[in-house]
């Protein structure tokens, strides 16, 4: 007996007389050779589905495009429309949101300590790099500090480092690696006004060395914008698209895959759609 929930099964017949057209012209429709264009189309969506799960499901139709066009395979052109066509037709767009942040005006108390002052824009490197710490979770509620410092030109990640807790050492030692790896140091560091960053110790380490501590406001995350911004797309774009870490040493694979991402597959029009490395590469020529 069919069941009362089944869906309706109708024949050919049954189907193109409903639609109002002949046998033979549904026949000739269904054997049809396809069109150049479908066959372009088939060819991009391709691509697009390559590029969505190399970038993890988080590249919106216009930086698709760019990326289509920087990497050059297709033999037809493409345009910002015809990419978000097919991907609208196929279900897919990104699956990324900028978290909004409430925004305090910075307090004049504070404003000769902030030698930045929202300049994040730098011609050259090592001139100013910025760090914080944020909070990452494995296992069951298992919490560690992820520490990162980055060089404002081209927004390049240059050392980081796990710490069970936020530490005034945990800063000195992202400190001397970042140097380490750089082999040269900043003019000036910016931190935000975090326990470990207006410790003694933090500050004796950079006097000693020879570089200038610049500050936020307290409760004024725009003072380090870019930092936080760089916080939102590693947690957006790379961990959330990851599978939970159930141990400290699977967290750390995931932080590294994520750093080598954003050095050398992330684009960002503000770098003329270059990734870090070659940034860099183009700024050394």
């Amino acid at each position: 007996m069919t069941s009362a929930t089944a869906s309706p099964r109708y024949s050919v017949m049954e189907a193109t007389k409903a639609a109002g057209i002949s046998r033979q012209a549904y026949y000739k429709w269904l054997n049809r050779p396809k069109t150049r264009r479908e066959i372009q189309d088939e060819e991009l969506l391709a691509l697009i589905q390559r590029l969505e799960s190399e970038h993890q499901h988080s590249v919106g139709s216009g930086k698709m495009v760019r990326l289509i066009r920087k990497e050059g395979s297709l033999s037809f052109p493409v345009g910002k429309k015809r990419v978000r066509r097919v991907m609208k037709a196929n279900g897919i767009k990104a699956d990324y949101r900028q978290p909004r942040r409430n925004r305090k005006q910075a307090q004049t108390d504070y404003e000769a300590s902030n030698l930045l002052k929202r300049r994040f824009t730098q011609s050259k490197p090592n001139h100013v790099w910025v760090t914080d710490t944020t909070e990452l979770t494995y296992g069951s509620g298992n919490k560690v500090r992820l520490h990162v410092m980055l060089d404002l030109y081209g927004q390049a990640p240059i050392a980081y480092l796990i710490s069970p807790t936020e530490t005034t050492q945990s800063a000195v030692k992202l400190l001397s690696l970042a140097i380490e790896q750089r082999q040269q140091k900043p003019r000036i560091i910016h931190t935000d006004r975090g326990s470990a960053y207006v410790s003694y110790a933090y500050n004796q380490e950079l006097s000693q060395r020879g570089i200038l501590h610049s500050y936020s406001a307290p409760g004024t995350p725009a003072d380090n914008a870019k930092m936080e911004h760089w916080w939102a797309d590693f947690k957006s774009i790379w961990m959330n698209h990851q599978a939970k870490a159930m141990t400290l040493a699977e967290l750390e694979v995931q932080v590294k895959q994520g750093i080598n991402y954003f050095t050398t597959k992330f684009i960002s029009i503000k770098r003329n759609d270059l990734t870090v490395a070659e940034h860099y590469e183009q700024q050394a020529i």
